[in-house]
């Protein structure tokens, strides 16, 4: 569809709630030319946004970012709205108010009476059913979500959601209109969590498992989702930043709206933190405690690395650690053999595969060590390693003394299931492949959605691509069998693509 599908600039904006997310949608429309009208209930709440944008402004025009004649022409456009009638020459009017639904559905109810018949009605929400409140209006085909993430004038995704009444139509109108105004949007049917807030539920969810268990502190597994991950920013510290008040209810509202499906099932450890008032960065103390210095990352002491190492099998997505052994100085010898690992003083050093190391060297009658997964493993920073009970201390120095030989930090971590960033990425493509088999949103829409909404460094379909689908489902399949929870059942459709061998991501 191209760009003349979109709303002409000489359309009338209406923006409801000026908070920090009404604002922001404001700003947008008024720098792609729309006239915009402002309204919140408090109007005082319109002349603090307004003082707020002029100042934003400011800052963009001393950063040279944008002109002082673009700067007051913007300012210009954004009026303010005393009342709901105010809104009537609208032709598209967004609600960004309370995530309540009889709230959103008695103000879109009186918007719907003042406007136009063909005005198209959006909602920010981000978690409730825009079936829901279409259900409340006397035209829900003109209703759709318009679904912009904080700030919005920073981040550009924008979830354009369909409602079971939404007009296809109206959405692509929407669509476009997102486009015109720089934003990513993306389309996705009208389900708990949309797309984002759903298929990240397992970044966080996973690390919280994690500390549960002991597995490593939050510094800790945070280094490794960054360094080794590639991620923007740890679970912990992104939950911090989040609100845990906010976190976990959007996680608990994803949990009632799947029926209770143990995948989204929310963490005791952060209820206790929101309990507790630790809500994070805002109230000075959540995982961290923002009144004291950063806690220390778990980074082994240096060890000597070995002279030697064998390798069996061809290490399948890890094999770029060989060639850094060699270009180390370290001796190879390689060896055929179904093991695809390496053998380093008598310990078999493999990438995990969701069993525990402990669990392998039982079934091998040799102890193992193993590493995690890694974005990048020539360019990433950190590894981390989880030995096997059987493990001696001496074997496990050796194993660190490799990869800081190969320009690794090295955090040993217990011997948990999928370790960190192995099950994290797996959750996460398993999620992904599950909103596509519900048709909640296109292959290309989720990984999109998720590289502009979250950051994440590689869509999670993609990813599942470059790991291999099948080593994706054997790492869930052992977690699976490993806790005997339903929580980590594979999706249908990830499952379909690794019996067929092929990529979730087409060509």
């Amino acid at each position: 569809m191209s760009k003349s599908s979109a709303l002409q600039a000489s359309i009338t904006v209406g923006v409801i709630g000026a908070g920090a997310m009404g604002s922001g949608i404001a700003a947008i429309a008024a720098g792609a030319g729309h006239r915009v009208l402002l309204h919140d209930a408090d109007r005082r709440a319109i002349e603090r946004a307004l003082g707020t944008l002029a100042t934003e402004f400011d800052k963009q025009v001393a950063k040279g970012r944008l002109s002082a004649e673009e700067r007051n022409a913007r300012l210009a456009r954004i009026h303010a709205a005393d009342t709901i009638d105010a809104l009537a020459p609208c032709g598209l009017v967004i609600e960004a108010i309370v995530e309540k639904l009889d709230v959103k559905a008695a103000v879109l109810r009186s918007v719907e009476a003042v406007v136009a018949q063909d005005a198209i009605i959006g909602t920010n929400t981000s978690s409730i059913s825009v079936t829901a409140i279409g259900a409340h209006l006397a035209r829900p085909a003109r209703l759709v979500g318009m679904h912009f993430f904080n700030p919005a004038q920073v981040l550009p995704l924008v979830e354009v959601v369909s409602g079971k009444s939404t007009d296809p139509a109206v959405a692509n109108v929407i669509f476009e209109t997102a486009r015109a105004w720089n934003k990513v949007p993306v389309h996705c049917a009208s389900t708990p969590g949309f797309i984002v807030n759903r298929v990240a539920r397992p970044f966080y969810a996973e690390a919280l498992r994690l500390l549960s268990e002991g597995a490593a502190a939050p510094a800790t597994i945070d280094a490794i989702l960054r360094e080794a991950g590639g991620f923007r920013m740890g679970a912990f510290e992104l939950m911090d930043m989040i609100g845990h008040d906010v976190n976990y209810a959007v996680t608990s509202s994803v949990y009632e709206g799947f029926y209770q499906d143990p995948r989204f099932t929310p963490s005791l450890l952060q209820k206790e933190l929101v309990d507790a008032g630790w809500l994070g960065r805002k109230s000075g103390r959540g995982f961290y405690d923002y009144a004291n210095p950063a806690p220390a990352v778990a980074d082994a002491a240096p060890q000597t690395a070995p002279s030697q190492i064998a390798v069996e099998g061809d290490l399948d997505c890890a094999a770029a650690l060989v060639d850094l052994a060699g270009r180390a100085g370290i001796g190879v010898e390689r060896n055929s053999g179904p093991g695809d690992n390496l053998c380093v003083a008598g310990v078999r050093v493999a990438l995990t595969d969701g069993r525990t190391a402990t669990a392998r060297s039982a079934e091998a009658g040799a102890p193992f060590v193993l590493f995690d997964l890694a974005l990048d493993y020539v360019g990433c920073t950190r590894i981390a390693l989880a030995p096997a009970d059987q493990v001696t201390g001496n074997q496990i120095a050796a194993v660190v003394g490799l990869f800081q030989k190969l320009g690794k930090s090295v955090s040993v971590i217990d011997d948990a299931s999928g370790m960190v960033v192995m099950r994290t990425v797996a959750m996460l493509a398993n999620e992904a492949a599950d909103a596509v088999h519900q048709r909640v949103a296109s292959v290309h829409d989720v990984d999109l959605a998720m590289r502009k909404g979250v950051n994440y460094p590689v869509g999670p379909l993609a990813w599942a691509d470059t790991i291999g689908v099948r080593t994706i489902c054997t790492v869930l399949d052992n977690m699976s069998a490993f806790y005997g929870e339903d929580r980590y059942r594979i999706s249908p459709l990830l499952r379909r693509r690794a019996l067929a061998n092929s990529a979730l991501v087409a060509d």
